[in-house]
């Protein structure tokens, strides 16, 4: 091995390091930022909060009709953990093997194992009753309100698909924001389906969306600019 090439992997571990640290780092920052969000809307604001909240749910309960039904069956299956994640898996495989590279298959893994955490700490932390409407999904925990799971699947499957197209296939860019919009028909469902409160599902949008960036901005950016 030459000298060049011993210098050129060891600066490349160091970037590997380097953007892990940041990763991890930054995780725990989004993280504390949803515990401390629940605690305040389940604590000290819980009083300003939980009225209006609540009467939310009831007037998405009060919307409830047959033929609504069925759309937020949809809704909560295309949030749904185990399709949703097996879709992802798929495409970012399909796209590691076209471009021959590992970074789809990467970034999908950071994705997925952030957002169990988000998800897995902040229902332990911040546990929240559910609405008080007539719950249509059955099952549910009823403590664990916050946040939204399928809202948070959602964003991260549907959005992070969309992120990959728009890297690694760019003459698909001008469809992308048909799967960009699918959370937002996840949350719709879970609000009529009265299994979260408003505060519950934006908190995922939001705390997905950032995590998303965040992964796009460190770790796919430069296959952007490189094919720029």
């Amino acid at each position: 091995m030459s000298l060049r090439t011993g210098q050129s992997t060891t600066a490349g571990r160091r970037r590997i390091a380097a953007t892990a640290g940041v990763l991890v780092v930054v995780w725990a920052l989004i993280l504390g930022a949803v515990i401390a969000f629940g605690w305040l809307i389940t604590h000290p604001l819980q009083s300003s909060v939980e009225p209006w909240d609540d009467d939310i749910s009831r007037w998405f309960a009060d919307q409830r009709s047959g033929s609504l039904d069925g759309p937020a069956d949809v809704g909560t299956f295309l949030g749904d953990t185990i399709p949703a994640m097996s879709l992802l898996a798929v495409v970012a495989i399909g796209f590691a093997m076209w471009r021959r590279s590992w970074l789809p298959v990467v970034f999908v893994g950071v994705l997925v194992v952030g957002m169990g955490g988000f998800y897995a700490l902040a229902t332990r932390v911040d546990p929240r009753d559910r609405p008080p409407v007539k719950i249509l999904d059955p099952g549910l925990v009823p403590d664990a309100s916050f946040p939204s799971g399928h809202v948070g699947t959602a964003t991260a499957v549907y959005v992070g698909i969309a992120v990959l197209a728009w890297v690694y296939a760019p003459a698909t860019r001008r469809w992308v924001w048909v799967l960009v919009a699918l959370p937002f028909v996840v949350l719709l469902a879970r609000l009529y389906q009265g299994a979260h409160h408003l505060t519950d599902v934006l908190t995922s949008l939001v705390y997905a969306s950032v995590w998303l960036a965040v992964l796009f901005g460190l770790l796919l950016r430069g296959q952007v600019d490189e094919k720029s």
